[in-house]
């Protein structure tokens, strides 16, 4: 009988990635709407930008914006029609029978490993 512990990558790595920043920058990315903030976290990055709240949000929003693109435009060269699914499993730590994705196991893991590949390009 194996383990069911899934190893992390240690935070002191260079590309480290929290399993759960994604979903965190989808919701400040919703919640940055051009009003004042409405979490602490986010009102105290909102007041470190420019003294123009409006300018603030909107460099905000471009920050998470352009995060989130990344993901999913690593995700979709990846894997075309597995795209949406393969960030679902990626962000969220799903495994192959979790995911149940319609292909084979060996198709699924070569788009997964891609996946990162092409996600390293893209923050160099």
């Amino acid at each position: 009988m194996g383990t069911s512990i899934r190893p992390e990558v240690s935070s002191k790595k260079e590309y480290w990635l929290s399993r759960h920043r994604y979903p965190e920058w989808k919701r400040n990315y919703r919640a940055l709407d051009g009003f004042a903030p409405r979490s602490p976290g986010l009102e105290e990055r909102v007041s470190r930008t420019p003294s123009d709240p409006v300018t603030g949000c909107v460099a905000e929003r471009l920050y998470y914006r352009e995060r989130i693109e990344i993901v999913e435009t690593a995700a979709r060269e990846a894997a075309n029609d597995l795209g949406a699914l393969l960030t679902k499993a990626v962000t969220e730590g799903l495994s192959y029978e979790t995911a149940a994705p319609p292909c084979c196991r060996e198709v699924w893991y070569a788009a997964y490993r891609r996946f990162f590949w092409l996600l390293d390009k893209a923050r160099k």
